[in-house]
């Protein structure tokens, strides 16, 4: 027998009206949940009256202190860009921009713990750092190279730069042999120190690892000829490698052992504050401004390059 729908509105007004109540509310909630959520990252910066930029000490191109104790680098100067766009934020015109010092260790668990809002560093993408934290559109193009001395064996300097391997990959067979009794080092806490750590254990060769926490201090080992290769992000090998007064007896490998983008970090889920940093980066990188910066910290950037950018660039 097929239900009488006559008698469904009686029904509802006996009921106390509930049935006109939620479909009057329907609406409303509907629409509640098509707005976007708040930003907690924003609402904190507007509480606090200041927004807190973490930047490394120890990154150059990226991001260091400078002699005189200011942050300076590429990212800081993105994220000197990001916190100008912020304070055109509702309610967030006067807050103050404070910059706070972090190293490779504890640059994760301080923005879990939100002593920073945002990180402005080498901060390289990967599946496992995207576990602890979200990540902008991309702002470099990076990944793993390798510093050695000038007069490294020269055998070691084939292997580590993946010529003279005819017959078997990079660091197999033959490889493993050169690579046997080698110290090699690494930033505590980097994705290198991860990369070359898996690659050390996947060849099971008798190469020790040991970890330093700062590019200065592996540069170092290197010099002193406690290590015979430190792996790190590329581009900050170039420059920590250029900066030292032991320059000439040091060589960056003309070879990328992986294929990483740098983005700024920020608390996972707040897409609230996903917009406003990307849509800072894109304007930026439309605004025809990208290259001079580059330019600045990297030397004048290539067709590859300005593709790169065009490729990470939203529209509005």
């Amino acid at each position: 027998m097929q239900p009488d729908r006559s008698l469904w509105p009686r029904a509802c007004f006996l009921a106390g009206g509930i049935c006109l109540a939620a479909l009057l509310a329907a609406p409303l909630l509907l629409a509640q949940a098509d707005q976007p959520s708040a930003s907690v990252t924003l609402n904190r910066i507007r509480a606090d009256g200041r927004m807190r930029l973490g930047y490394r000490t120890d990154a150059p191109p990226f991001a260091f202190r400078t002699d005189s104790g200011q942050p300076d680098g590429y990212s800081v100067a993105l994220c000197q860009l990001l916190g100008e766009s912020t304070r055109r934020e509702p309610g967030l015109a006067t807050i103050a921009l404070e910059w706070v010092p972090v190293n490779a260790a504890d640059r994760d668990r301080v923005l879990q713990e939100h002593r920073v809002d945002v990180l402005c560093g080498a901060e390289t993408v990967t599946l496992a750092r995207r576990a602890v934290a979200s990540f902008s559109l991309p702002i470099f193009a990076g990944g793993v190279g390798v510093l050695v001395r000038s007069d490294a064996p020269a055998r070691l300097r084939e292997i580590l730069a993946g010529r003279g391997q005819n017959y078997h990959p990079v660091w197999r067979a033959s490889a493993t042999q050169v690579l046997q009794s080698r110290a090699f080092t690494a930033v505590q806490g980097t994705t290198a120190d991860t990369w070359l750590t898996g690659r050390i254990g996947d060849l099971e060769v008798m190469a020790g690892i040991f970890r330093v926490n700062s590019y200065d201090a592996g540069v170092q080992a290197l010099v002193e000829r406690n290590a015979d290769a430190f792996f790190g992000e590329r581009a900050v090998l170039l420059e920590a490698s250029r900066r030292h007064t032991a320059a000439r007896e040091l060589m960056v490998l003309d070879r990328q052992f992986t294929f990483e983008p740098i983005a700024l970090a920020f608390a996972r889920g707040d897409e609230e504050f996903r917009l406003v940093i990307d849509r800072t980066l894109s304007g930026f990188y439309r605004s025809g401004k990208l290259a001079s910066l580059y330019t600045k910290w990297f030397g004048e950037p290539d067709d590859t390059t300005l593709t790169f950018f065009r490729w990470n660039t939203l529209s509005d």
